[in-house]
């Protein structure tokens, strides 16, 4: 077949057959672009979800284009689709009408000839109310239109694309950064998500102050409306490393851990704690996060430095950290201030920018492996797609109630993972219930470093700590087919004789 992708002919086929199956196609394209959703569409279709998703492979395979792309919101139509949206639901919706006529014109359908009796004084009468109530017989069809290609002093599609081209990579930082605010923002059919050299390229100008304040604040919300795609969080996060400078002889850690950790979660770092564990493995870890900008914002470095992980204001200590202890913790403001301030706009936007979910793969000393953790079903997969853009091969996962790498024990946990660059998602059951134990006259803090000391007992918190180190060795093994049950029995061991090392 001659794929033309601006064209929505296909090849010609004699057999009724074919031509009826290119028809199921357009009407489920029509239905996909509508609900934006496989399952939604499949539910308004009435057709099981597997041939919806047939479907929409074949559409990819035929158009060759994505179709959709997966953003922090759900899917997205590409531009290639976007520009065949009113195409399509004009066929779609002629189909409609025409199997509503039954064989007739729909006017012709719908026709009733009556032949008037002759009106006499007593027919004359006020009307009741309910009397003339009835639907009409004549369906309301969807306005025909033709888009004029140019109104009067409007400037065209093809116009608009064209000036936006004349901005060259060279051209002043503000008229580049308006570019991709050009680029992204105009909304369906007009836009389209940034590509990882063009994000990378427009938050670089952003972080070296190059940037008007309003020109970041309508970046970062027209894409967190829309939700950011994965090009676009590489982009981002290879230009916050970007901005740490370290020499080309330093350590690469086996292990990054971001620890970005939002002050709503009141909660004990344990997470900490595991990560001591993978330490004590032999493997290298490199820490970095913050705490917010409250009065609480240096509780990551206070429990670092409780947990005996050095903390680090450059990367050239974090260097010396790693090489000595194996370990350590950087904040977020000593390795990228103006990333940090960044962060801060929640106070101003009263929500999340797409900053916060690429600062969690920034990766800053590129690691060969890296351990999340993510609260929103959309950002697992999400992550993955970005960790591809990135050229990290092993990642894994944790579906948790927090965006840091934390396991909950006493329910079911899916990990998300790739190891060596294949995926290798797996599901841990929820196994024995546990409940946290109290800390009695010890408060959260004084009761956290306990735990490690043996001073006191928490089968809850234990389990916590013990199958995050897990989840880390499962990562770092870079093979699909290891055990989670091996991995736990690793961290049990090193726990059990953690005080000795």
């Amino acid at each position: 077949m001659a794929n033309d992708r601006g064209s929505l002919d296909g090849e010609v086929d004699d057999s009724g057959a074919g031509a009826f199956n290119q028809v199921k196609l357009l009407v489920a394209f029509d239905a996909l672009l509508r609900e934006g959703s496989v399952s939604r569409a499949a539910a308004g279709l009435k057709l099981q979800v597997s041939a919806v998703s047939r479907m929409l492979s074949e559409l990819r395979k035929r158009y060759d284009d994505p179709i959709f792309i997966r953003t922090g919101q759900g899917m997205r139509p590409t531009p290639f689709a976007e520009s065949l949206r009113l195409r399509v639901r004009g066929f779609a919706s002629e189909a409609e009408l025409l199997l509503k006529a039954n064989g007739s014109t729909p006017l012709e359908a719908n026709l009733v000839v009556v032949v008037p009796e002759p009106i006499t004084a007593t027919d004359v009468s006020l009307p009741d109310a309910e009397e003339w109530a009835a639907q009409t017989r004549i369906d309301i069809v969807p306005l025909s239109i033709t888009p004029a290609d140019q109104l009067e002093a409007a400037p065209t599609p093809r116009h608009m694309a064209l000036r936006i081209a004349a901005i060259g990579d060279n051209a002043d930082p503000h008229r580049r950064l308006a570019r991709y605010i050009a680029t992204t923002a105009p909304g369906p059919g007009h836009s389209r998500p940034l590509t990882q050299e063009e994000a990378r390229d427009a938050l670089s100008i952003i972080l070296a102050g190059q940037a008007d304040p309003l020109q970041i604040g309508a970046l970062l919300m027209t894409i967190h409306y829309r939700g950011a795609s994965a090009s676009e969080l590489a982009g981002f996060a290879q230009a916050i490393r970007n901005t740490m400078a370290f020499s080309d002889d330093f350590t690469r850690p086996d292990l990054d851990w971001p620890a970005y950790v939002s002050p709503n979660v009141r909660t004990a770092p344990w997470f900490l704690h595991a990560a001591r564990l993978v330490a004590m493995a032999g493997h290298t870890v490199f820490l970095h996060g913050h705490y917010g900008s409250g009065p609480e914002s240096g509780k990551m470095e206070t429990a670092a430095e409780d947990a005996g992980i050095p903390v680090c204001l450059t990367l050239a200590q974090a260097d010396a950290a790693m090489k000595t202890q194996g370990i350590a913790f950087a904040p977020l403001g000593a390795l990228a201030p103006q990333t940090r301030g960044l962060l801060g706009l929640h106070a101003m936007f009263e929500m999340r920018n797409p900053l916060h979910s690429a600062i969690h793969m920034t990766n800053p000393l590129a690691a060969r492996t890296s351990i999340l953790g993510a609260s929103q079903f959309s950002r697992r997969d999400l992550y993955r797609e970005v960790a591809r853009h990135l050229d990290l091969p092993n990642i894994a996962l944790i579906g948790s109630v927090r965006d840091v790498a934390e396991y909950t024990p006493g329910r079911m946990v899916k990990i998300f993972r790739m190891a060596s660059g294949v995926d290798a998602d797996l599901t841990v059951p929820a196994g024995k219930r546990l409940k946290p134990g109290t800390s009695g006259m010890l408060t959260q803090r004084e009761y956290w470093r306990a735990i490690w000391s043996g001073a006191a007992r928490d089968a809850w918190a234990e389990a916590v700590i013990q199958k995050t180190a897990a989840v880390a060795f499962l990562a770092l093994s870079g093979d699909p087919q290891t055990r989670f049950e091996d991995c736990l029995a690793k961290a049990a061991d090193i726990w059990a004789c953690r005080s000795k090392r």
